[in-house]
């Protein structure tokens, strides 16, 4: 009997999308063609979670995702996962009391990452992503470096996803604005990757440049999943 999966979504709403489309498409390439995964949603108001997160209350945090995953334990959802990436910076936390299983975005992420053979790359995220070091401790396990933008280039990321891309906008002097990030830290950093550290990157940054890979952690993370839910 094959597993159920489930997603704490809403995180936001344009990523939830994604990892839906991705999932059927990746069941339907491995397993068949004409047929979908089990999976149970559970949609949860971004808006007071960013308010947790500017208020520092990881804690509260961590108690919302907590309910969202016991919801989707009731649902008969077999193991979860976050449609996010700035949540992971209470993760471990979580991981502890869940009841279920939890799939990690950034576990996912260092795997990849050791698989290219990548040591320093470039974080592009939200602020608290960015300013967490969430990433740069999952990373050191594997001896990779992490490179995040400078303060005036994380506002200019953080605005944009919440002013335009969270909200489906997708500008070319944005993604413009964003390709200028990493061609700096290329340069100047010599990084040899570019984390895209939010779930919504992917939907704007579509293609690399300057000769590095971008690791789409969206797609990452739904492979990851994926190899879960087969496994069973």
């Amino acid at each position: 009997m094959k597993k159920k999966i489930g997603m704490i979504g809403g995180i936001g709403p344009e990523s939830t999308v994604d990892y839906y489309q991705r999932l059927v498409k990746l069941y339907q390439q491995k397993v068949d063609p004409d047929g979908y995964p089990e999976l149970v949603i559970d949609s949860i108001n971004m808006t007071a979670m960013l308010k947790r997160q500017a208020d520092g209350d990881w804690d509260g945090l961590a108690r919302m995702l907590l309910e969202s995953i016991q919801c989707l334990s009731r649902a008969g959802a077999d193991f979860a996962f976050i449609a996010s990436n700035t949540p992971h910076i209470v993760f471990e936390v979580v991981k502890k009391e869940s009841p279920i299983p939890l799939v990690s975005i950034v576990e996912a992420a260092r795997g990849e990452a050791d698989r290219l053979g990548l040591k320093k790359l470039g974080l592009l995220g939200t602020r608290f992503t960015m300013r967490s070091d969430f990433y740069q401790a999952e990373f050191q396990k594997s001896g990779i470096a992490i490179v995040v933008p400078n303060g005036e280039e994380q506002q200019y990321i953080h605005e944009k996803l919440f002013a335009e891309i969270e909200r489906g906008i997708f500008r070319e002097d944005t993604r413009q604005g964003l390709l200028a990030i990493a061609d700096r830290m290329t340069r100047e950093a010599e990084i040899d990757g570019v984390i895209l550290g939010c779930t919504e990157l992917p939907l704007i940054l579509t293609q690399e440049k300057y000769g590095i890979p971008y690791l789409n952690t969206t797609r990452i993370h739904v492979g990851r999943i994926m190899e879960v839910y087969l496994a069973s």
